[in-house]
């Protein structure tokens, strides 16, 4: 597990939780890659740190797991606490679109999950939640900006202060269609937040 204390490196954090989440649930990169239609070589490397996976591979991975994908961003159970304060909480940012997720949600269990979202102009990101074996519900709610949220076949246009709710059973599509950035809170809701963690 590698030491936490408000300051992380994003790549070695995922690294040590894919790979802890990938042994919990006793699948081989093998398998994994079967499950997630990443490639074994890929996964490796992003177990290893050496790789800065986008947010479509990071998806995929976690739908083949069961889990959220804010659950690549947990710090170490030891550091579990019921409060998540502003400075040490994890933002990641996607290396294709520069979207920035800031995962708010303190570390205790919770079937809850809040995130924090900054989305560029004229960005956009395609997730295929179809994958997941995992029953999750998820509302966007749009704090500043424009969004197009495209739920299966579904298109909705959100503006600032709009909400949409909708259960991660077939692809969505995050995109902003406007010249200036965007910013929204997702709130996930899931039976199973985390798997068990293996002992040390």
């Amino acid at each position: 597990m590698i030491p936490y204390n408000g300051f992380v490196d994003i790549n070695q954090l995922i690294a040590s939780r894919l790979r802890e989440l990938r042994l919990a649930h006793g699948l081989t990169l093998a398998e994994l890659a079967e499950r997630s239609s990443v490639s074994r070589s890929n996964i490796s490397l992003i177990e290893r740190g050496e790789s800065s996976a986008t947010a479509t591979v990071l998806d995929k991975l976690t739908g083949a797991l069961g889990v959220t994908l804010a659950s690549l961003f947990e710090p170490p159970l030891a550091e579990s606490s019921p409060v998540s304060r502003r400075h040490d909480q994890i933002v990641w940012t996607d290396p294709d679109s520069g979207y920035a997720r800031h995962n708010l949600s303190p570390s205790t269990y919770s079937p809850i999950q809040l995130v924090e979202v900054s989305f560029p102009a004229q960005q956009r990101v395609a997730y295929d939640t179809s994958m997941r074996n995992l029953d999750m519900y998820q509302q966007v709610w749009i704090i500043d900006g424009t969004m197009d949220i495209t739920v299966g076949n579904t298109l909705w246009r959100l503006e600032a202060g709009d909400c949409i709710g909708m259960r991660l059973d077939q692809p969505l599509t995050f995109h902003n269609p406007t010249d200036d950035p965007a910013r929204y809170l997702v709130a996930l809701v899931s039976q199973q937040h985390k798997p068990p963690r293996r002992e040390e």
